[in-house]
């Protein structure tokens, strides 16, 4: 499309380096012998991918524009609700000609910060697999052996992966001894293994409701496959976490990210990883909450108005930020007053540390531009002297 809104060309790009050829072919012949001088916008609905890197590494400006923001766009020439590929495709041009100074380009992230988003998401979402794995083992024990729920706390934990793999099924687990269970509870580092094990054993032991024997015997063949797998997700937990600190490490960032109250390596390595190391992306601190998802919106409309929090955000930089704020609260005493203060207001506990959340990430920003360590006196001077008030 050119700077008036007549369409040029249109094609249909196959994946890979062909379809990167055919594009740069298409914009070449229209570009002619003014190339060196103009300049090709392009829209594209995500911000990842080897067309996006391609893109940028061309010289293209290109912006990343939020599937709902087209589909409102798309709502001004139409409201029939037709929806394809080629309408979109016009509508994302019509978008990046018209409204390009509303619209955000493609942050120009580091290698460095992209390698920490790749292995933190990674670890992130096996840990979110684990807790999914988990309930399925907690919905059929209840079913079938519920004696299991009350003898083990954690059933992601190394010595109850152990024992169910051992013994999945409440014949089975009766007949378990001190001496094995102790020594699941000596491998997996627990503390009064005598005790904890004697406590155990009697659990497994109490009478029960419980399922026909053939039945039985189909949900503990379920049970030592879900052993299985939770253990092999611990395991690559624990191997990607190692990969998530070495990354972030090598940073030069880690030490500003590091110095925040709340912040250890895989928290602040998810921190980093999805807001991103361009300097020229956020132009203030307000920029970086309403990325963050922190600070509320405003619905205004006459006399009403209405301050909600923010739903459409990044799950996972909110529920990082969300671990830093409940952590902060015992790392920074003005972080604690700030919260207290919000508490002696009649603030919910969630609400005070979605609000302490959204100051520790005006802090951030200050110390990610001036490129300084995080200072308690500073961040906290007018609320640590209320405090003391």
């Amino acid at each position: 499309m050119d700077p008036t809104g007549r369409r040029l060309s249109r094609a249909r790009l196959p994946e890979g380096v062909a379809g990167i050829a055919r594009l740069h072919a298409m914009i070449g012949e229209h570009l002619g012998e003014d190339a060196d001088e103009a300049e090709a916008v392009i829209g594209i609905e995500t911000d990842r991918g080897p067309w996006v890197q391609a893109l940028i590494a061309a010289g293209y400006r290109v912006f990343a524009v939020n599937p709902l923001s087209v589909a409102r766009f798309r709502e001004r020439h139409s409201v029939s609700g037709a929806k394809s590929d080629t309408a979109d495709a016009h509508t994302l041009a019509d978008m990046v000609r018209t409204d390009s100074h509303q619209l955000r380009p493609v942050a120009g992230d580091t290698a460095a910060t992209e390698a920490v988003k790749v292995v933190s998401r990674a670890h992130k979402t096996l840990i979110w697999e684990r807790t999914r794995h988990m309930n399925r083992l907690r919905h059929a024990l209840r079913d079938y052996f519920p004696a299991a729920l009350e003898a083990f706390d954690d059933l992601a934990a190394a010595d109850t992966l152990e024992l169910l793999d051992k013994a999945p099924d409440p014949a089975s687990a009766a007949q378990l001894t001190i001496t094995q269970i102790s020594a699941a509870l000596k491998r997996a580092r627990r503390r009064s293994i005598s005790d904890r094990a004697a406590a155990i054993q009697a659990t497994l032991r109490t009478e029960q409701l419980g399922q026909p024997e053939v039945v039985t015997a189909a949900y503990a063949a379920t049970t030592r496959a879900a052993t299985a797998v939770l253990s092999t997700i611990n395991e690559q937990i624990n191997a990607l976490q190692g990969q998530v600190e070495a990354h972030f490490g090598q940073h030069p960032a880690a030490e500003v990210l590091l110095s925040q109250p709340g912040l250890g390596s895989i928290a602040g390595a998810r921190v980093l990883g999805e807001f991103g190391d361009d300097p020229r992306r956020y132009t203030s601190a307000k920029c970086r909450k309403n990325y963050a998802g922190t600070s509320p919106i405003t619905r205004q409309s006459g006399k009403k108005k209405t301050v909600m929090t923010r739903y459409v955000h990044n799950d996972r930089l909110l529920d990082a930020l969300a671990v830093q704020a409940f952590s902060a609260l015992q790392a920074s005493p003005g972080a604690r007053a700030y919260y207290d203060k919000l508490r002696a207001r009649d603030i919910g506990h969630r609400a005070a540390l979605r609000q302490l959340a959204n100051r520790l990430v005006g802090i951030l920003h200050g110390c990610l531009k001036n490129r300084a360590l995080y200072d308690e006196a500073t961040a906290w001077s007018h609320h640590l002297e209320h405090a003391a008030a």
